[in-house]
């Protein structure tokens, strides 16, 4: 039995997008709703037939909706649900995909009063945006992490995540606050450096004759890949998880003092250590089957 019969994704970038795609691909008989606040998205995703029906406006696309999708940035999720709290459905289960729990949470809690809120966090993504870039199978081995309220109803966390596990995801139940010290680390951080590494780069074009972007290595180009992610939606982790960010950014900092001291005193076996520790990390990660184990991280070089 399908866990819902009528889905409503509300923004149709990206993973609003690929939701639309893995729906069609796995479960063909569920009727998909969409809208996007920007009518030139709306119009793209229509000609792209997305969904079975674009609506204008928010209200119009919840109003028959059991699953609505709110994948929208973080720091829009409480106007954009307010957009459609008078026209949702009583027994609707609302969820999300942003990279925030916490914050979300509250957000909605506070424009939704009374709705059935289960947050998610599909971990997946690319650089892209829009509505041209998704893709079905998006969400394929990758975790999407569920953060319920204490409490909260476990048959409409159950029916979240058998939606999600059908979209091919693995799920992982987390509480939010834990969710985002943890992606605190594993994304919010990385994002962070990247987009620094990349503007000091710009920096330097001049005093290097353009020679930094001309022989930039793997890992530059990977950095420049992170860096290249959507503005919008940054801006908005970065201000909705603060805490947790600055708190992992203040340990980074001063590992980084560690290792700049291990370097300017010569401290080999030191530096040797940690970089012996870091590598085992890879290994785990591919191991784990969350990325590509080929040589130059699986590029073509076609």
């Amino acid at each position: 039995m399908l866990p819902f019969a009528r889905v409503t994704i509300i923004g149709l970038g990206l993973i609003g997008s690929s939701i639309a795609r893995a729906v069609r691909q796995t479960m063909p008989t569920v009727r998909l709703t969409g809208h996007d606040a920007d009518p030139a998205v709306r119009a793209t995703a229509d000609a792209l037939q997305l969904c079975d029906d674009i609506a204008d406006t928010a209200g119009a696309a919840v109003i028959d909706a059991d699953l609505v999708i709110l994948c929208v940035p973080v720091g829009a999720m409480g106007a954009a649900a307010a957009d459609f709290a008078a026209d949702l459905p009583a027994d609707a289960i609302v969820s999300d995909v942003g990279s925030c729990k916490a914050e979300v949470a509250r957000a909605l809690g506070e424009a939704l009063p009374g709705a059935t809120i289960i947050p998610a966090h599909p971990v997946a993504g690319t650089e892209r945006s829009g509505p041209e870039a998704g893709f079905a199978t998006l969400f394929h081995k990758r975790w999407c992490i569920i953060t319920p309220a204490e409490g909260a109803d476990p048959v409409a966390v159950e029916r979240v995540a058998e939606f999600w596990r059908r979209l091919g995801a693995d799920i992982e139940l987390m509480a939010p606050d834990h969710h985002d010290r943890v992606l605190a680390v594993t994304s919010h951080l990385p994002h962070l450096i990247a987009y620094t590494i990349v503007g000091t780069a710009s920096d330097l074009e001049e005093v290097t004759q353009s020679e930094v972007i001309k022989y930039s290595a793997g890992g530059f180009r990977d950095f420049t890949r992170i860096a290249a992610s959507d503005p919008t939606m940054w801006r908005d982790v970065f201000l909705s998880n603060r805490e947790a960010v600055l708190d992992m950014l203040q340990r980074f900092s001063e590992d980084l003092t560690a290792l700049q001291r291990a370097i300017r005193l010569g401290k080999g076996d030191e530096l040797f250590d940690h970089f012996e520790r870091t590598r085992a990390i890879r290994r785990g990660i591919i191991e784990q089957g969350q990325d590509d184990p080929a040589p130059d991280f699986g590029r073509s070089h076609d």
